[in-house]
């Protein structure tokens, strides 16, 4: 076949193929002209999901009418300079609004400052009209109707109407975090508004608006993180480990203001929380990179939601670091979110007072509480024992109990030291059912999980020990040869000094294989083929060795989860005490191997709120 050039129309319906998805990316690309156009005020309305009608409006600076017709061409961008590697706008291809054209009915309606009105101009299916008068006030109004009339195969892939509907507010708020200072709306035809008020670019101002988009409980359960290298800078917030969901949508991440959805950034969050979440669950983050725009290449799609860093090995340890740092900064902390699920379980529910009450009208408790349940009553069998119930086992104290821990040694003290009583898990009162520490401080109660606490104490113990010195190594009786890629042989022998200190010698065998003398003693009898080839995959795509100490540290993890002392076991006052004095000191406490909560901390105020004393 003979080769023709393509029509303008189609070349933009293929870059509208790429560029335009869903009705969500419009209202990315629009919204992102209006921040880079200055707005402080951004309005989104839509119909149908967006796909009847769009329209966002702001006051930014606008566009002059002699230039309204090269803002509807293909490649014609105000915000790009000559070099193609010094980007600081959110929009710099050109492409948005001529692929949004080509598949709607688009309407643009803009004025600038200087100008005494305002000019239009339209495009139905890639049919651009010509420049006309209107009236508006300063800034620039888009409206698309009728997207994708123009390629009806599109419309097969589109979801309900409310599915586009809630994706359109989730990219609104993922940009409205990262521009605390503008204004956001969204408005549909049920009459829901989204609404962000502005406030500033203060760092208080930044948690306001996290706290507009994920929800005041989030900056409750959160930690901040501020933290540079080698002109690389991390700031935002983390979740502490027991706060948690059960997908990463809740991650947010920038790269120079840019929301950006990328691999390296969601593998170096799942990294730095490896040890303190479980597998099925995920942290909740808004992170913010800000780097040199020459290191960082945002022209990976057209869609710019894919980033790549010209070193992304800093990056990703900059991030493991700056969250592992903070999490073991912030010391022992209970998500807020545990203590209300608490709060829950104890408010009786409807139906423990639907029940008729007495002929004097008040009404009863949940009659399945009787008091003949408690008739024949063995306080010698109850689980809630007192403090003095002796040991179920006779071996030697699990803890260190030191000298303040062995002070409140005396069983059933009613009068508690005062440095008790101020440490941060208080002092111990009771052990129930054999498993749960009930500690009292000055202004709540709490609640620990006896081996899931003590679980994290052994394992961060023997992570120590483990990383403090070189990994014990057995030598192989042969030598065991892996053939793998020249590309992965050099990356694998450029890491062999920090694979030995993990216990894994390795060394070049020939071109194109590795030969492997010694393994982790940890690992005992292992793959060794599979386990080099996990790592050379490793180091390709991130340039690092975590995977060797991620299953060093799993071994750890269960040897920690033995270890430790067992549900059942009846501890003596000083023992708790010494326990809860350790996990104060523990960074990670929070929460046990497996990502469980190790406690519950219940204010007085919400103890005497479930009484009706306040």
């Amino acid at each position: 076949m003979p080769i023709r050039q393509l029509s303008e129309t189609m070349i933009n319906q293929i870059a509208a193929g790429e560029v335009i998805e869903r009705p969500a990316s419009v209202v990315k690309e629009l919204v992102e002209n209006a921040l880079d156009a200055g707005a402080s005020r951004v309005e989104v309305v839509t119909a149908g999901g967006g796909l009847n009608l769009i329209r966002v409006g702001d006051d930014g600076s606008g566009i002059s009418e002699s230039e309204l017709e090269l803002a509807v061409s293909r490649h014609c961008t105000s915000k790009l300079s000559t070099d193609i590697h010094d980007i600081r706008s959110l929009g710099f291809r050109g492409e948005a609004l001529p692929s949004i054209g080509s598949v709607s009915r688009l309407t643009i309606r803009s004025r600038t400052a200087a100008s005494d009105a305002a000019a239009e101009i339209g495009i139905e299916g890639g049919d651009v009209s010509t420049v006309r008068p209107a009236a508006a006030n300063k800034g620039t109004s888009v409206e698309v109707r009728d997207l994708f009339f123009a390629t009806p195969a599109r419309l097969k892939f589109m979801k309900g109407e409310r599915a586009e509907t809630t994706a359109i507010s989730d990219i609104v708020k993922r940009i409205a975090i990262a521009f605390p200072a503008v204004r956001f709306t969204v408005s549909g035809p049920d009459r829901t508004t989204l609404e962000l008020p502005a406030g500033d670019d203060s760092p208080d101002g930044q948690l306001t608006r996290i706290a507009q988009v994920m929800g005041g409980e989030f900056p409750e359960n959160s930690i901040a993180i501020d933290a540079i290298r080698e002109g690389v800078r991390l700031s935002g917030h983390v979740s502490i480990p027991s706060y948690s969901r059960a997908n990463a949508l809740q991650q947010y991440a920038y790269v120079n203001g840019r929301p950006v959805r990328d691999k390296l950034i969601a593998s170096a969050i799942r990294g730095a929380y490896a040890d303190v979440l479980p597998r099925d669950r995920n942290a909740v983050t808004v992170l913010f990179l800000t780097l040199d725009p020459a290191t960082v290449d945002v022209n990976v799609h057209p869609a710019k939601a894919d980033v790549r860093f010209r070193d992304p090995g800093l990056v990703r340890g900059l991030i493991v670091g700056s969250i592992r740092q903070a999490l073991a900064d912030a010391g022992v902390r209970s998500a807020t979110s545990g203590a209300a699920a608490m709060m829950g379980a104890f408010r009786p529910g409807a139906s423990a007072y639907a029940h008729p009450g007495p002929a004097n009208g008040h009404r009863s408790f949940n009659p399945g509480f009787r008091a003949s349940a408690t008739a024949g009553f063995d306080a010698a069998r109850s689980p809630y024992r007192p403090l003095d119930g002796g040991f179920a086992e006779s071996q030697q104290a699990a803890f260190d109990t030191g000298p303040i821990a062995s002070a409140d040694a005396r069983a059933g003290q009613s009068e508690l030291p005062e440095e008790l009583l101020q440490a941060q898990l208080g002092a111990a009162r009771a052990q129930v059912h054999e498993n749960y520490i009930v500690a009292q401080t000055q202004d709540s109660l709490i609640i620990v999980d006896q081996h899931a606490a003590h679980e994290r104490l052994v394992y961060e113990a023997l992570k120590n020990a483990l990383h403090a010195r070189p990994v014990p190594a057995q030598m192989l009786l042969l030598p065991e040869i892996v053939d793998l890629p020249e590309d992965d042989v050099s990356r694998l022998a450029a890491h062999s000094d920090m694979l030995r200190r993990f216990g894994l010698g390795v060394e070049r065998f020939g071109p194109g294989a590795i030969a492997v003398r010694e393994t982790p003693s940890m690992l005992g009898e292992t793959n060794v083929a599979q386990l080099v080839r996990d790592l050379a995959d490793e180091i390709a795509d991130n340039d690092t060795t975590e995977t060797l100490k991620e299953r060093l540290d799993k071994i750890a993890a269960t040897m920690a989860c033995h270890g430790s002392v067992r549900s059942g076991r009846r501890l003596r006052p000083e023992e708790m005490n010494a326990l809860l004095r350790q996990m104060e000191a523990t960074p990670g406490s929070g929460t046990c191997n497996h990502g469980r909560p190790t406690y519950i901390e219940l204010k007085l105020a919400d103890i005497e709120r479930l009484f009706g004393r306040k």
